[in-house]
């Protein structure tokens, strides 16, 4: 090819410009149209980072196990055809949109357009709701788990499984105290249904999953902690919760808290809400308690319980110093019940227990607990502190009565006796009617005694457990008292039939 020597040197200058142009077109992301190949693109983000554990394959397993428990009760009407309802819309203004209004407002309406108020009379006599909670199966024939505060009021239980088939069930008992019970599923069949933990082995931190029914959507999961161990929130005389953070709603009641391998550790009974909906605290029945008390629901319908027969109050750390204990836990006996079978054994008021059984007794609530494990007439060996130094009497238990305290007293007008002053204590007192103690006539408002809640009207009966008729022996108590070295003297105070312990400081001697 020939070309004119003119001409070379645009040709050139176009052949360079062509060459740059595919160049930046390839540096760009453009060769591919040219050279066919696939494009060039940036990696997604992937971060890598430890995985949080599923629980999915613990709710696959346990979910089956749930149900939820739908609680009926039969509900008369003062008038059986419903003719005393219509006082109901007496204060109503005679405005026909109104009633009508408030009739379907309140369900009162009839689909078919006869009388609401007598439909509402007639329907008054079939079961209704009255209350909506969870549960859960702990046998293969249908044993069920739940809240007594679920079916307490019930009279008709339906149970919907977790795949939406109901099935009737009938009520095998209930025990208040712990708030459980036991529903028996009619009909044959076998029934997933799992197991109860060992809560000793649960502890603070470890991962847990509730499974319930809150506000009747079903089944719902969810998942948190365990936030603490032995709460006592003042439901009843057993109190030793589970405090989860797991979120738990009403519905949720009577449905169980699982451990990642499946088992139940705690059942749901209670929430601390200032809203009404969860706050992250929840309050589960131990597994340890379930578990007891379901067996003898399913044995015997009720739960019958050890009984010693005395009332009890906390050690304080100036009532142990006052006793000469070197801790402040046990429990104080504040008084034996005459027929109990603690006095028949020889326990008085000013004892503190310190173990039954060779297990440490912490607190009142867990002398509660261990006494209400044993069945009946069971022999245990109660050690005791008594007069500076440790003593073991066996007693054999009675059955916990249902009131457990029945007491009288009769009031026979006398003459008002001479008042005395106790004036290292800041009490003004007089002999009691019966010359057994003296009574509280005045406590003077800066007192130690004051502080520690002493009225006027209670009654001092004993002093560091020698008994007072006057004020000479309450000093002589306290004088022992300084010379043995101790601080503060222990008074055991009556008031309105109970009996309670009150360490007061003997500083000035």
């Amino acid at each position: 090819m020939n070309i004119a020597p003119n001409s070379y040197p645009r040709t050139r200058k176009r052949l360079m410009a062509a060459a740059a142009s595919v160049a930046i077109a390839g540096a760009i992301g453009f060769g591919a149209v040219a050279t066919g190949t696939a494009p060039v693109l940036a990696e997604a983000v992937r971060v890598e980072a430890p995985q949080v554990p599923s629980f999915a394959d613990v709710v696959e397993r346990v979910s089956p196990a749930v149900v939820s428990v739908r609680v009926k009760a039969k509900i008369e009407s003062t008038a059986a055809d419903g003719s005393d309802l219509p006082d109901a819309f007496g204060n109503l203004p005679d405005d026909p949109q109104l009633r009508r209004f408030f009739r379907e407002f309140r369900g009162f309406g009839d689909q078919d357009g006869r009388d609401g108020m007598q439909r509402f009379g007639r329907r008054d006599r079939q079961p209704r709701p009255v209350a909506q909670g969870s549960g859960f199966f702990i046998s293969e024939d249908g044993y069920l788990v739940t809240n007594n505060h679920v079916v307490g009021e019930g009279s008709s239980f339906t149970v919907v499984m977790h795949d939406g088939k109901e099935l009737d069930a009938k009520l095998v008992g209930t025990d208040p105290r712990t708030d459980l019970a036991v529903l028996k599923v009619e009909g044959d069949g076998k029934f997933t249904y799992v197991d109860f933990a060992d809560d000793s082995k649960v502890r603070v931190g470890d991962w847990v999953v509730a499974v319930g029914n809150p506000f009747g959507l079903g089944g719902t999961v969810t998942a948190g902690i365990v936030s603490a161990r032995g709460r006592d929130i003042g439901a009843g005389p057993y109190d030793d919760f589970i405090q989860i953070d797991a979120s738990v709603n009403r519905g949720n009641s009577g449905g169980p808290t699982f451990n990642l391998n499946g088992q139940v550790v705690g059942i749901n009974t209670a929430i601390f809400s200032p809203s009404g909906g969860s706050v992250g605290i929840a309050f589960d029945i131990p597994a340890s308690t379930a578990k007891q008390v379901v067996q003898d629901l399913m044995k015997d319908g009720t739960v019958q319980r050890g009984w010693l027969g005395v009332e009890i109050q906390p050690v304080t750390s100036e009532i142990a110093e006052s006793l000469g204990l070197k801790s402040d836990k046990g429990a104080l006996v504040s008084s034996a019940q005459d027929d109990g079978p603690g006095k028949k054994a020889g326990i008085t008021a000013g004892d503190v227990i310190t173990q039954v059984d060779g297990k440490d007794v912490a607190s009142p609530k867990e002398l509660a607990r261990l006494i209400g494990a044993y069945p009946p007439g069971k022999p245990v060996d109660v050690t005791l502190w008594r007069d500076g130094k440790s003593e073991t009497v066996k007693v054999d238990l009675g059955t916990l009565p249902s009131s457990d305290k029945q007491a009288s007293a009769d009031q026979q007008p006398s003459a008002p006796p001479k008042a005395d002053t106790l004036a290292d204590l800041g009490l003004t007192v007089t002999r009691s009617e019966d010359g057994k103690g003296l009574v509280v006539t005045d406590v003077d408002p800066d007192s130690d005694a004051a502080d520690r809640g002493i009225q006027p009207g209670d009654v001092i009966t004993s002093v560091n457990s020698m008994e007072v008729n006057g004020t000479d022996d309450v000093a002589k108590a306290m004088a022992d008292a300084v010379k043995s070295g101790r601080k503060a003297v222990l008074m055991q105070i009556t008031r309105d039939d109970s009996n309670r312990f009150v360490a007061l400081p003997v500083a000035k001697g």
